[in-house]
């Protein structure tokens, strides 16, 4: 558990909160609003929710290739 009362936090709060505990506050803020916009962007491009779970999952599976030469 984190900050919030008792709360847990996930996800992209979590996150957030990590990158403010190691940046000041404004950077914090400006990489959670770079963040946000590639979320709002990526669910308009596939035409569909967003789901943290799935988009862990994508990314963990994801495989580096090669680019030819």
């Amino acid at each position: 558990m984190a900050r919030g009362k008792g709360r847990e936090v996930h996800g992209v709060r979590s996150w957030a909160l990590e990158v403010q505990g190691h940046s000041n506050h404004n950077k914090a803020a400006c990489a959670l609003a770079n963040k946000l916009a590639r979320i709002c962007y990526a669910t308009l491009r596939d035409k569909e929710k967003f789901d943290e779970a799935q988009s862990v999952n994508k990314k963990l599976s994801r495989q580096a290739f090669v680019m030819p030469a």
